[in-house]
């Protein structure tokens, strides 16, 4: 346990977790079985593979499961419908965070396959690395994404995170396809120096692919994935660069979003159920 300041209020909270989440008949916690982080396997399966055209390996086919040596490490956030059942069979939405002990086991984050992060393991304070995010075809709905968000400003104050980042993707492979709204993001929500991620250079894709003149900011924002406009309106930023990923059919950008951002607008939304979550 360990004493920190919430809402003007110092007290004990355990930093390993935040209890869960209620909205409705969805909730939202970390997963705390085997069972649980089977299901969450099997749900980015269903998304990536079956649903999105990402081709899995040899392994993966035979199991039907999208696994990597990540999750063994990492957080689960879940999100549960209670209406289909409080455990593994409930699970309709997940988000992996890693650590930066968690990915020391590992020996590196999963997004430095596609980027140089040096910038931001040099950042001083606590990172967190967002992926692998994914919800159920039936349960796609703004209370879910809510929700996980909620979550995630939860988690983000009990670990004292200061900095988040990871990949976001943009359906296919085809930069020319996906000009205005890699162009928009270039211009509009370049990260800072101090912080940018870059694309490493054999995968460096150049985001500036229109010029500023003929862009139509409105349209290309429309465009983009709900998951990337969300983490714009918390702020976020992008990195230098896109990458072509061929096994999940997407083109890749890097995000960074300052964890205040987020806490604070969420914290204030919600400030009623997460000081009865957390105390």
């Amino acid at each position: 346990m360990t004493a920190q300041k919430f809402f003007g209020l110092s007290r004990d909270v355990d930093v390993q977790g935040f209890g869960e989440l209620r909205g409705g008949h969805l909730g939202v916690r970390i997963a705390t079985t085997p069972a649980e982080i089977d299901a969450v396997q099997a749900l980015r399966y269903r998304v990536f593979f079956e649903e999105m055209g990402a081709v899995p390996d040899a392994d993966a086919r035979a199991i039907r499961r999208d696994r990597d040596a990540f999750d063994a490490v990492a957080d689960h956030l879940i999100v549960v419908d209670h209406e289909i059942g409080s455990g593994a069979e409930g699970v309709v939405g997940t988000y992996r965070l890693i650590q930066r002990h968690a990915a020391a086991q590992v020996g590196r984050f999963y997004s430095s396959d596609e980027y140089d992060i040096a910038r931001i393991l040099q950042f001083p304070g606590q990172v967190l690395e967002l992926g692998r995010s994914c919800v159920d075809a039936a349960h796609r709905s703004r209370a879910v994404m809510q929700l996980m968000w909620r979550g995630i400003a939860a988690y983000v104050f009990c670990h004292k995170i200061d900095l988040m980042f990871g990949c976001a993707s943009l359906p296919g492979t085809d930069p020319d396809a996906l000009a205005p709204e890699l162009s928009y993001l270039y211009y509009h929500h370049l990260a800072p120096p101090a912080f940018r991620p870059r694309a490493i250079e054999s995968r460096y894709i150049k985001m500036r692919r229109i010029s500023p003149a003929q862009l139509d900011r409105r349209r290309a924002l429309a465009q983009l994935p709900p998951l990337i406009k969300g983490y714009l309106r918390l702020g976020g930023f992008v990195g230098d660069g896109a990458v072509i990923d061929p096994q999940f059919n997407t083109t890749d950008v890097a995000i960074v979003v300052k964890s205040d951002l987020i806490t604070d607008k969420y914290y204030r939304h919600y400030e009623r159920q997460l000081r009865e979550a957390l105390f």
